[in-house]
């Protein structure tokens, strides 16, 4: 009984040595299988899915962006024109105060300048009265100048009577001599009598300009007068305000000032190469479009203006150029002297060019072209400008297919799946997607490509 059972577990043991040596032995058999068999089947190319848009020839617009400062072109200090004692403000006459043409802001003690104007007044009247005495004066002058010629023309025909009695005998030499004589001396008479006509008659032009004289020291007190009253000569903001009741000021002490809401104007720099962009083949500056965004809060005022001049001056320091524009502001406007704005000028148009994503070149212009057999290629494109999210540049073949989104992993020679194509009329047209297995499919949980890009 126990030879029997010893012999059951021989053959126990055996069968299970021999099982175990079979399963080694497929088990070898069916790795070498497998390994023969994926040696002899053909590996599959991957394939990357991209979104893709076509390269289009167009006439672009480029705005460049900078930062200024209002600016008002248009202040006014109001100054005390005379000296004296402010009796009376205005209640606007306050920092900030909006004030209309005409308004009166001031008004300083009138007593000096009334009683200067009197005296103008009195100086002028003396001066006149001086005039109308000169001018009688000349009148009679005058009129004893015509009796000096009657009398001269008198004692000439009684000399010639002498002359004529002397030659028939009648008369005597002596008698002759004193005719002559009394001629002589009403022509001397005669003479003075003219000059005391011309001294008259320079006497009037001498009292003209006295009266004239007069007559401007009365404008003056008058100007004088009316500057004691400082009105508004247009219309605007007060600012710097420095007056009060009772204050004794002097002659051009400044009490203000004024400034024009309707005269203002933007001040920004340029870098060099922006500056170029905006000058004609003469090197002038052209009249080119702009805008101005003022923002308050969530709230952004737009302001439309022009390119108006440049600064005479470059600042020490300073690499580009101090531009001015000119602003197309109303009455009203909540723009101040002193905004920090953000300004947008239109560039001169750029035609035949083409804008693409930032995200499709590199830093030196290299994107990635699709070719007729969805492979990659690079070319090398000119960059223009750079406009936020997106690049314009020329030199480009229009009509192919860049790549939109350049990732690491894409580079010349790959094969890709086109996920969108945008064409230069914005026709959008969707590639056959990849079949399961097949080129281009991944496995469960790995990226194919970049995210398909709505944008048109």
């Amino acid at each position: 009984m126990r030879f029997l059972m010893r012999g059951l577990l021989g053959l126990a043991l055996i069968a299970v040595m021999l099982g175990s040596a079979g399963y080694g032995v497929y088990r070898l058999s069916a790795a070498l299988t497998e390994e023969e068999t994926a040696r002899q089947t053909t590996s599959r190319e991957r394939s990357y899915a991209v979104n893709v848009s076509e390269l289009s020839a167009q006439t672009v617009t480029p705005v460049t962006t900078a930062y200024g400062q209002i600016e008002s072109w248009r202040t006014l200090q109001i100054r005390a024109s005379s000296e004296g004692r402010i009796v009376d403000i205005a209640e606007k006459f306050r920092d900030g105060a909006a004030v209309a043409a005409g308004d009166l802001l001031v008004r300083i003690d009138p007593a000096d300048a009334e009683f200067g104007l009197l005296d103008a007044e009195a100086a002028l009247a003396d001066a006149e009265a001086q005039k109308a005495e000169a001018e009688e004066a000349v009148v009679g002058a005058e009129q004893e100048l015509v009796a000096a010629q009657r009398q001269l023309e008198l004692r000439r025909q009684a000399l010639e009577r002498q002359r004529q009695l002397r030659e028939k005998g009648y008369s005597t030499m002596v008698q002759v001599e004193a005719e002559e004589l009394s001629v002589a001396a009403l022509e001397q008479s005669l003479n003075n009598r003219l000059q005391s006509v011309i001294t008259a008659r320079k006497r009037i032009e001498r009292m003209d300009l006295s009266v004239e004289r007069a007559r401007i020291a009365v404008k003056d007190a008058e100007r004088v007068l009316s500057e004691t009253e400082i009105v508004s000569p247009f219309r605007g903001y007060l600012d710097q305000v420095d007056a009060s009741l009772g204050r004794q000021v002097s002659p051009n002490e400044t009490l203000a000032q004024l400034i024009d809401p309707a005269a203002l104007e933007v001040r920004f720099s340029l870098s060099t190469d922006e500056f170029s962009r905006f000058l004609d083949r003469a090197g002038a500056l052209i009249p080119a479009k702009a805008s101005v965004d003022l923002r308050l809060g969530n709230r952004i005022v737009e302001i439309p203006g022009e390119l108006d001049r440049v600064a005479a001056v470059v600042a020490e320091g300073e690499a580009g150029r101090s531009v001015f524009a000119s602003l197309d502001v109303e009455l009203g406007t909540v723009l101040r002297p002193g905004d920090f704005v953000t300004v947008r000028i239109e560039e001169p148009d750029l035609e035949g060019v083409a804008q693409i994503p930032a995200t499709a070149a590199t830093e030196d212009g290299r994107i990635l072209i699709v070719n007729p057999e969805n492979r990659l290629e690079e070319i090398h494109t000119t960059i223009l400008r750079r406009l936020q999210n997106d690049l314009i540049v020329a030199d480009v073949p229009f009509g192919a297919v860049y790549v939109r989104e350049r990732l690491p992993h894409l580079g010349p020679g790959l094969k890709v799946q086109p996920k969108q194509v945008v064409d230069g009329t914005g026709a959008v047209s969707v590639a056959d997607p990849p079949a399961a297995g097949g080129p281009g499919a991944g496995r469960p949980g790995e990226a194919t490509g970049a995210r398909p890009d709505t944008r048109i």
